[in-house]
């Protein structure tokens, strides 16, 4: 999954704190670097890239779409920001009737506290929360 705009952000609009910021900038537009797969994690033929146009993974994106058709139900999430992009992708995915699983240490975010909050409190509503190493050894 990447974030990635068109060349001039029409999908931001002024009132997105968010993006609005970014779309000043260039940042994320098609062609940019810093918006390209490392080659370390480069798709291979016949992966799926999904491009993520809002905070959750599913807005704006065809996730869905490719998550359905390919007749998966159980996502396991990790990323930045967990107050963020993890949070918001949780709880659209819980609502469309995923499975969930929330690596803890996979996440971060630039507040501790709502970081701890998240883990121990939010997501354990919606999502078992669990370590890498924990998720690694567990069978399937």
């Amino acid at each position: 999954m990447i974030v990635g705009f068109r060349a001039g952000h029409p999908e931001v609009s002024e009132r997105n704190k968010s993006f609005a910021a970014i779309a000043g900038t260039g940042r994320f537009a098609d062609g940019d670097p810093g918006s390209a797969i490392h080659p370390a994690v480069a798709p291979t033929s016949g992966d799926v890239v999904v491009t993520k146009r809002r905070v959750s993974a599913f807005t704006g994106s065809d996730l869905e779409v490719v998550l359905r058709a390919g007749g998966i139900d159980r996502l396991v999430l990790a990323g930045i920001a967990t107050s963020g992009v993890v949070l918001s992708t949780v709880r659209q995915a819980a609502d469309l009737d995923y499975q969930l699983t929330v690596l803890a240490d996979g996440c971060l975010d630039a507040d501790a506290e709502v970081h701890r909050v998240l883990m121990d409190k939010v997501f354990p509503r919606q999502a078992d929360v669990v370590s890498i190493a924990d998720w690694t050894a567990s069978p399937g």
